[in-house]
């Protein structure tokens, strides 16, 4: 297996979906293997207070919810067992239970999930809505703080993200599906010449403010990141490879993840068919929490790796964490392999931002 060093010694320098600085944790050194023995898709991993990484995902083995695995190093995970579990009587979510991120506020675990809502009259084939549970610890049990969605927008969104500013602010990011949201660009019209798709669906991300006790959001969301609408766009290739393959008639993008280095708010977000080898990262920066992001030049900057002799498809979905001195910055993400066939597991690899303010990744890594 390839490898690569955790340094797990000292700081944090930056401010991301509200992790805050702990007290220097103990030193230590770990080589870390991928792919992970972890079937998790969407991964998130939390550095909880107690000096120890949570890692929650979608699937798992998790029955209408989620379940989570603990590390004291990144590399040896111990399976917790489901920490969470909805369409029970009283839960607003039904199915489809997706993308959970748990957040330590106040002495608390909140997590932020996605899940097809109850209330469906029209009978629509996706009814995802993002909800809120909380709990005592990391390892739950979590319950849910309403019996309803934390918003609904009108249409169905997924992949909740947060943020603290330091103004005492909060913020939320998520991803509206393509689910009924046809949109005409160049791309689609050229799918329409070549006869691939009559349509082109897309999801965008938005970001909207949340109440700090997240019980309710305030105002309305702002439109922060879609696919290119060009075909000269200098994002459209790599945006639109699902599309443009034969492989699916729509463009995701989606799930957000943010964090802030010295005044510039840093958005991760994924592209392409979350089930197909074109699956990849960019990011995009900003001076304001809600925008205007502008998308790098570098896209992606995680991505398949078979055309350079490598053995890893479909990277994304990725969550960030750091080593227990906040200096060095960690990318976590689902991918596939020919050994592990259609499984999501769990990668994770270096990343950092460097004096340009360039983000990066050293990535894909694997045997």
């Amino acid at each position: 297996m390839k490898r690569f060093v955790v340094l797990l010694s000292a700081v944090f320098t930056f401010s991301s979906c509200v992790h805050k600085a702990h007290k220097p944790l103990p030193s230590d050194v770990q080589e870390v293997h991928n792919p992970l023995p972890v079937q998790f898709g969407d991964p998130y991993v939390l550095l909880a207070s107690d000096g120890i990484y949570y890692m929650y995902g979608t699937g798992g083995g998790a029955v209408d919810g989620f379940s989570v695995y603990s590390s004291p190093d990144l590399e040896n995970w111990k399976a917790e067992g489901q920490v969470f579990r909805g369409n029970i009587p009283g839960s607003w979510g039904v199915a489809n239970f997706w993308a959970p991120e748990v957040y330590e506020r106040n002495g608390k675990y909140y997590m932020l999930y996605s899940a097809d809502w109850k209330e469906n009259p029209t009978g629509e084939q996706e009814n995802f809505r993002i909800g809120v549970a909380v709990a005592d610890k990391p390892t739950g049990p979590f319950q849910e703080l309403s019996d309803k969605p934390l918003f609904d927008p009108g249409y169905p969104v997924i992949d909740g993200n947060l943020i603290d500013d330091e103004d005492g602010r909060t913020y939320l990011y998520f991803s509206r599906c393509c689910y009924k949201h046809p949109v005409e660009s160049e791309i689609s019209e050229r799918a329409k010449k070549e006869g691939k798709f009559d349509e082109i669906e897309e999801s965008w991300i938005y970001g909207i403010e949340v109440k700090p006790d997240l019980t309710a959001v305030i105002g309305e969301p702002v439109l922060l990141l879609r696919p290119p609408v060009k075909l000269d766009d200098t994002q459209s290739e790599w945006e639109s490879r699902s599309v443009t393959s034969g492989e699916i008639n729509r463009r995701w993008t989606e799930g957000p993840y943010t964090l802030k280095k010295g005044d510039t708010y840093y958005m991760m977000y994924s592209a392409n068919y979350y089930k197909g080898k074109n699956y990849a990262v960019g990011y995009a920066t900003a001076k304001s929490p809600l925008g205007p992001f502008v998308k790098s030049d570098d896209n992606p900057v995680l991505q398949k790796n078979i055309e350079q002799g490598g053995i890893v498809t479909g990277t994304g979905h990725n969550s960030v964490t750091w080593s227990k001195d906040g200096k060095q910055m960690y990318c976590v993400y689902h991918g596939y392999t020919q050994k592990t066939g259609s499984e999501r597991v769990v990668f994770i690899d270096k990343m950092g931002i460097d004096e340009n303010g360039r983000l990066y990744v050293e990535g894909p890594t694997a045997e």
